[in-house]
């Protein structure tokens, strides 16, 4: 009898969770897709607010690296002659 008293609980917590988490579930899940939009839109006012340029101004925002160094003394210039 106990183990039948046992399994009738467990199926009815289980039958109590699924119908709370079917009534908050949307709730959650709109106020959180609600806080998500609001960060982006802050996130996107902040970034117009910064790139506003004035017309005709050229602006670099990223310098490119420049990684080619001539080295002079990697060796010494060699001569070939071309034999017929």
């Amino acid at each position: 009898m106990n183990f039948l008293k046992t399994i009738f609980i467990i199926v009815l917590i289980y039958y109590i969770v699924k119908f709370f988490v079917k009534l908050f579930a949307p709730y959650l899940l709109k106020k959180a897709v609600d806080k998500v939009q609001k960060k982006a839109e802050q996130q996107y006012k902040n970034k117009q607010r910064e790139t506003t340029v004035e017309e005709g101004k050229t602006v670099v925002d990223k310098t490119p690296k420049n990684t080619k160094q001539s080295n002079n003394s990697v060796g010494e210039y060699v001569d070939f002659e071309e034999i017929d």
